[in-house]
């Protein structure tokens, strides 16, 4: 079975940036492009632990703060090695509400 959880809102996301939102005791890492894109990721960089959401955005990407490793945001795919990241499913309501799709297994891994 699937549900929606809300992560936060939107307008606490500024265009071209990431926040870190923890839901069931797991860090999320949320991102909103300059295009207006929503992506959700783990929040630590699998390689160093590197907090994503503090990372550059570029696009559809994010360089991790501490070591520059690239990750695509839609995939999770490390675009400059093979140290991928968990991407989430998440959509925006009307009011800007951003929602998580979760299933029975949460977020488990």
């Amino acid at each position: 079975m699937q549900a929606e959880r809300i992560l936060g809102r939107l307008a606490d996301i500024p265009p071209g940036e990431g926040r870190t939102f923890e839901l069931d005791g797991e860090r999320i890492a949320v991102f909103h492009t300059r295009a207006g894109a929503v992506f959700a990721t783990s929040a630590a960089c699998p390689h160093k632990g590197g907090p994503l959401a503090d990372g550059l955005i570029g696009g559809t990407t994010v360089i991790c703060p501490l070591h520059e490793r690239v990750y695509d945001l839609a995939t999770g795919r490390e675009l400059t090695g093979s140290c991928d990241i968990r991407t989430y499913p998440v959509r925006l309501r009307e009011d800007g509400t951003v929602l998580l799709a979760v299933t029975d297994a949460a977020l488990a891994g």
